[in-house]
């Protein structure tokens, strides 16, 4: 029993004060367990309310592809600047060091390539992802593509229904169906039908008209980066995104197919977090890139560069 000498009696209840967890971070997750808020807590900052994930789990379809072909050399300097990063089990246990400290989220379903038809795809166990630490899992949702389409659903809603019994939320992937056009309709469709069925976040494609889709779906939705664009064009895809209502970006190749993958994650974090506009993330980018490429400079790499030399982004000189 506690020692009871020098007892005070509480006194101080906050009397006419409102409870300070009314509310919270992420959309549609107020009434969620602590688990899975705490989870999507490190994924989505608790500040912004917003996420930069690194996706490179593109090898699960298509093997070796530009950029990736090592992880260790050419993800995992990247990783320290995301919010998040999603990958599959096996590269995550071969190739990302244990301690970078880091919310994974988790490719969880698996099966056909690009050898073949997409989306035949099956789920992981539960227990893997336990194992792996996750704070999400990934799995794909391909609606208006056929056979797939329930397929791919049906993993949906077991994964779903297996992560609220461990507290592991869900990120519904949507797929662009053969027979649906990349539009504002499709994508609103397919990422209200992920969270319909208890999807906690949504990782789908900017379009026309994508207010509607972030504003139709009741979780965060987080846009993919699609193929390779320009750097300034991919930075303006991000602020686009995120003023039209998206919580965030989950780029794979507009980051590690950059001609300065550390400098454009950096760029993109800032428009992302910061507000920074295209032009201002680009400038960012060719400031960083012009550091990297000549002398290494303290505000980036915590290194000095000789004297003289101009730190465009911070409009100072080394001394």
């Amino acid at each position: 029993m506690a020692d009871m000498d020098g007892f005070r009696e509480a006194n101080n209840f906050g009397f006419g004060q409102t409870s300070q967890f009314d509310n919270f971070h992420v959309k549609g997750a107020s009434n969620y367990s602590w688990g899975m808020k705490d989870r999507l807590s490190r994924i989505f900052n608790p500040k912004t309310g917003r996420a930069v994930m690194l996706a490179f789990d593109h090898g699960f379809i298509m093997g070796p592809t530009s950029g990736l072909e090592r992880i260790d050399l050419n993800i995992v300097p990247l990783v320290q600047y995301a919010d998040c990063i999603m990958c599959t089990r096996g590269i995550l246990q071969t190739s990302i060091p244990a301690n970078i400290n880091k919310p994974v989220c988790l490719r969880s379903d698996a099966g056909s390539t690009i050898l073949t038809e997409l989306n035949r795809n099956v789920l992981i166990d539960i227990e893997d992802a336990i194992r792996y630490n996750a704070s999400a899992m990934a799995v794909m949702f391909s609606a208006g593509d056929g056979e797939q389409e329930a397929i791919t659903a049906a993993n949906l809603v077991e994964a779903v229904d297996m992560g609220n019994r461990y507290g592991i939320p869900v990120m519904g992937v949507t797929a662009v169906g053969k027979q649906m056009a990349r539009d504002s309709r499709y994508f609103a469709l397919a990422s209200r039908v992920c969270a319909e069925n208890g999807a906690s976040i949504v990782k789908t494609y900017y379009c026309d008209g994508f207010e509607k889709v972030a504003a139709a779906c009741p979780v965060p939705v987080v846009i993919a980066g699609g193929k390779k664009l320009p750097e300034k064009e991919a930075l303006e895809l991000c602020y686009n995104a995120v003023n039209d209502g998206a919580a965030g970006v989950d780029m794979g190749r507009n980051v590690f197919q950059s001609e300065n993958p550390a400098a454009m994650i950096q760029a993109v974090h800032a428009v992302v977090h910061e507000g920074l506009t295209p032009e201002q993330g680009f400038e960012m980018f060719k400031d960083l890139q012009y550091c990297a490429n000549g002398s290494i400079c303290q505000c980036t790499n915590g290194m000095n560069v000789p004297f003289g030399v101009f730190h465009r982004h911070i409009g100072t000189f080394a001394n």
